[in-house]
């Protein structure tokens, strides 16, 4: 299958394995992937997924071998994105773990992700450019949102490569972990996000993405209805534990 999902506890890792095609993404592979992060989505018993791709390469893009194929990307303005969930909003994060190349359109599927976890030897790019194909799967609106319109139009424009360390700079990935570890390391830090009281993480994490483009006043009122909606999930449970003693010296 090009795409496996595995579960440990609260952790899903969804996995594309075309490691032939560096991962590249064809219609049945966005397809799998889709109904992936739906699946996740809907299962109560996962609190966290992460993106993985096997064999040394996060996602080369798109599989231009496959256009005019049956196995072509779907390109069309409803329903999913040419590269499979790039229009869904999840409820739970997810952790894109790059080892190698991100792409492409496998830059745009690590930029719908919330974090993103690079090996020391991830490469990541607008490849596109070279031939003419374009950001499609959000990758001009997420990527200015990500790092700042003048960064993002120079990777735009160029299509240059940018190595790990640059792309840590640059606010373009969370983390930067030995080659090879990318994955270990998102899954780590999926599950120490999954330990934590999740109605507060996900309505704080849904405030974050929704103020974009918000006038501060509108913003900070969906804020509040989403922070009352934590205090009626639990939070001031938490707070009476904080005052009870739970928490101090680092602990939790």
């Amino acid at each position: 299958m090009a795409v496996r999902v595995e579960v440990d506890g609260p952790v899903t890792t969804v996995v594309v394995d075309r490691p032939e095609a560096r991962n590249a993404v064809d219609g049945p592979t966005a397809a799998a992937l889709a109904e992936a992060f739906r699946a996740f989505d809907a299962d109560e018993s996962q609190s966290v997924a992460v993106l993985y791709g096997e064999g040394g390469t996060f996602c080369a893009g798109a599989d231009l071998k496959a256009i005019g194929t049956e196995r072509g990307n779907q390109v069309q303005e409803d329903g999913d994105g040419p590269m499979g969930p790039t229009r869904m909003r999840l409820s739970k994060p997810v952790i894109a773990a790059i080892d190698g190349y991100a792409v492409a359109g496998g830059l745009e599927l690590a930029l719908w992700c919330d974090l993103r976890v690079a090996g020391g030897d991830a490469i990541l790019g607008v490849f596109c450019r070279r031939w003419g194909v374009p950001l499609i799967d959000g990758g001009t609106v997420r990527l200015p949102r990500l790092i700042g319109a003048s960064r993002a139009m120079d990777l735009v424009l160029s299509g240059r490569p940018v190595d790990a360390w640059e792309a840590e700079r640059m606010g373009l990935v969370n983390r930067v972990v030995p080659a090879g570890h990318a994955r270990a390391e998102a899954e780590a830090l999926a599950r120490s996000l999954a330990a934590l009281p999740q109605a507060c993480l996900r309505n704080d994490r849904l405030s974050v993405l929704e103020q974009e483009g918000l006038s501060e006043e509108d913003a900070l009122a969906a804020e509040y209805r989403h922070g009352l909606a934590s205090l009626e999930a639990g939070a001031l449970d938490g707070a009476a534990r904080f005052a009870s003693g739970e928490g101090r010296h680092g602990a939790f």
